[in-house]
């Protein structure tokens, strides 16, 4: 498949960013968004990042999201977002849930936006409806200027909410991630956990990683330990692949 994926909004304290509660929507979303991008190339999907950290304002941020996207032919376009207004920050023992906005009931959105719904209220979380759903936790909003603008069929998620205790304390990005690209791929990424250090070569602390060198069976932010991997798998008799995320 070929997707356009991008967070919502601009970074975190500037102009037109999103929701802040017990947690940055600007922030966790644009941490969901890496991964979800790094797991679907990793299963060989054409990727494209159409996140915007420059808007003059909230109208201009969606204009330069738009135009991102559209400049892409592609089958999809994914924007992820994180949801408020629950005021629970005490929490009650139930979390506010988990929405997919959809452009019209009759493109590809439906189906996948129930997919990725579900597999994010798998983790825990309720799955939001009201009158204006079509099935639980997939609606339709044709005046969201994302869903509304752009060529390819589009979704937005609202992975959970964060001013909802519940929701933030069930919440992971690798897990929402994982959700995520489950319901549009149809399939997991399975990724070893870092070691402390490979055979050859020594991690080093980096502050904030945007590449990570991605073996089949693992996830690295050092070049050299993904080699050393690389070369680990092949001398065991497996074929291994890099790909930078």
């Amino acid at each position: 498949m070929r997707i356009n994926v991008h967070a919502g909004h601009n970074p975190a304290g500037k102009v037109a960013c999103g929701a802040v509660g017990l947690i940055n929507e600007s922030t966790e979303n644009r941490r969901v968004k890496d991964e979800v991008i790094g797991q679907l190339r990793q299963m060989g999907h054409t990727v494209y990042d159409c996140t915007v950290d420059n808007g003059t304002g909230q109208q201009d941020v969606l204009r330069k999201i738009v135009a991102k996207c559209n400049a892409h032919t592609v089958d999809l376009d994914v924007s992820i977002h994180f949801n408020s207004g629950a005021k629970d920050e005490k929490g009650n023992g139930s979390t506010t849930g988990v929405e997919v906005f959809i452009y019209r009931t009759s493109d590809i959105t439906r189906a996948i936006g129930k997919r990725v719904a579900d597999a994010i209220a798998a983790l825990g979380y309720r799955l939001r409806s009201d009158k204006t759903s079509l099935e639980p936790g997939v609606k339709v909003n044709p005046k969201l200027a994302v869903l509304k603008n752009t060529k390819a069929p589009a979704m937005l998620i609202e992975c959970c909410f964060v001013d909802d205790r519940d929701d933030v304390q069930l919440y992971d990005y690798r897990s929402m991630a994982s959700a995520i690209v489950f319901g549009i791929a149809g399939q997991r990424v399975q990724n070893a956990p870092e070691t402390e250090r490979a055979e050859e070569g020594e991690e080093t602390p980096t502050g904030d990683r945007k590449a990570l060198y991605r073996v089949q069976v693992g996830a690295y932010g050092v070049k050299a330990n993904a080699e050393a991997m690389k070369k680990r798998l092949q001398k065991a008799g497996f074929d291994a692949l890099i790909v930078q995320a």
